[in-house]
């Protein structure tokens, strides 16, 4: 199955990475910058990694179309006054 993992350098998303790909899952990870995405290199060269920051306009393009299933765990965490 081929899943889109959004939030994949986050607390939850770092753990269901490599679970995800132990199961044989074919994983494509959005990040906000792909420079900061905290995997080992074995692991990088098992996912596709796209740097789409979504607080600003995604381009449609940028997401593959044939994706089975998404985790979606992205959160605002901002501060009010």
């Amino acid at each position: 199955m081929k899943i889109l993992l959004t939030g994949a350098n986050g607390y939850i998303g770092m753990r269901l990475l490599p679970k995800l790909l132990e199961m044989g899952h074919e994983v494509v990870c959005t990040v906000r910058d792909e420079n900061r995405l905290s995997i080992d290199k074995e692991t990088r060269k098992k996912v596709e990694v796209i740097e789409i920051d979504f607080l600003e306009e995604v381009v449609a393009n940028k997401i593959p179309k044939d994706i089975d299933a998404a985790y979606f765990l992205i959160h605002l965490l901002t501060v009010t006054t």
